[in-house]
């Protein structure tokens, strides 16, 4: 996850950039369901609502979740699926929170509004995303269930009702590009703290529809738009954050963003800053545990299993570099290869979001398809290609028909 308001408060009040001391420990995020309501186009999980055999029983996540505080995780993510379609969800978090962990929660929105909001607010949630594809019909259409759209607003404004920090995420493609600037407006009409954009990574139903990704282009004019969105925020000293997840780049795109813009010992300090995050943690700072209790190096590494918390415990199947996939994501540099191994950015990206070379190569080390940035952005060449900042373009209309009768 790129913090891009994060790292824009340092052209601002800049300071010194902090190393990582000690082991690193992963944010955990954890699939505790594939059951869902919806049915979105780009569901990782490809969840349906239906009870899936062989998920985690509630003894078994108690100690898995034991575990994890043991182990002394910075942050527990509960996902899905819809994670408040399981019974218990609410009865782990108590547990979570009791450890000490800060407990977030992943949701699609629908709902909270039905008798979860309370709850939610008893527990101490450090935070709720909900999850929105755009207004309207054009939501319901991603999410597979007329309606979708106002059930999610209902329940984004029953947790702000309650004090609850909450964001909205949102999934960039094709299909909902020119409905990015409303959504920005929507969680600024809202109260809501952060907003999540999400770049399109190829796995489950996202695999499936990744013609629906967007041209280098159009990403380039949205995170121009988050851009300003998060200099804006940071100028008014505005309550709202901009993140960023599954493209790396942006870390790369806003670095080049800020070079044209202020001097060179503010640059300095901002990339080191970057370089200390160092870009893509799968594997790395970030981990998933899937329904089944099944360890992977990040939510979208669904078809590679490192091993299974019915076998041994988290922290031991973690600390166990034997796993070659997993030691090649710890490497600093990773052994990338094409324009990413040839990158004069890869300290800033970490080599980008490797799964979706995976998928489309084979190799998990060749190059991000999805990285939008030119060969002379990355150092590769001395003339400018067609992917340079001068040919953006503006966002595509809708492709889908909103009235599309839903399945």
């Amino acid at each position: 996850m790129f913090r891009l308001s994060h790292y824009m408060q340092q052209l601002v009040n800049p300071t010194p950039p902090r190393r990582r001391r000690g082991p690193v420990r992963p944010v955990v995020i954890w699939n505790l369901t594939r059951r869902c309501n919806l049915k979105c186009r780009h569901c990782y999980a490809v969840a349906g609502d239906r009870h899936f055999p062989g998920e985690l029983t509630s003894t078994e996540a108690i100690a898995v979740l034991d575990d994890l505080a043991a182990f002394r995780i910075p942050a527990l993510i509960l996902s899905g699926g819809e994670p408040l379609s399981r019974p218990d969800t609410l009865n782990l978090a108590r547990r979570s929170k009791s450890h000490g962990l800060y407990t977030a929660l992943s949701t699609n929105g629908t709902s909270i509004a039905d008798g979860y909001a309370d709850q939610i607010a008893e527990i101490g949630f450090d935070y709720v995303g909900i999850s929105l594809d755009g207004i309207g019909a054009t939501n319901d259409w991603f999410r597979g269930q007329k309606g979708a759209f106002d059930a999610a607003l209902t329940g984004v404004r029953a947790c702000k009702e309650r004090g609850i920090k909450v964001g909205l995420r949102f999934t960039l493609t094709t299909d909902n590009a020119g409905q990015l600037p409303d959504l920005l407006q929507l969680a600024r009409d809202e109260g809501v703290e952060k907003f999540y954009l999400s770049h399109l990574v190829y796995a489950g139903r996202g695999n499936k529809h990744r013609c629906d990704d967007t041209d280098w282009s159009v990403t380039r004019t949205g995170v121009d738009l988050l851009i300003s969105q998060a200099w804006r925020a940071v100028q008014r000293g505005e309550n709202f954050e901009i993140v960023t997840g599954n493209n790396d780049a942006d870390a790369v795109y806003f670095l080049q963003w800020a070079t044209e813009r202020f001097p060179a010992d503010t640059i300095t300090n901002l990339r080191a800053h970057l370089e200390a995050w160092g870009g893509n943690s799968s594997g790395y700072g970030v981990a998933n545990i899937d329904t089944q209790g099944v360890v992977h190096p990040d939510t979208y590494w669904s078809d590679y299993s490192i091993d299974s918390v019915r076998n041994r415990p988290f922290s031991e199947i973690w600390e166990d570099l034997s796993d070659p996939m997993l030691a090649g994501l710890r490497l600093r540099p990773r052994p990338l290869k094409g324009r990413c191994g040839m990158c004069a950015y890869k300290s800033v990206c970490g080599g980008n979001t490797r799964i979706r070379a995976l998928q489309l190569t084979g190799d998990p080390w060749e190059a991000d398809p999805a990285c939008y940035l030119s060969d002379k952005e990355i150092g590769l060449a001395e003339n400018e290609d067609q992917t340079t900042r001068a040919e953006v373009t503006p966002f595509r209309g809708h492709r889908h028909d909103p009235t599309h009768r839903f399945v």
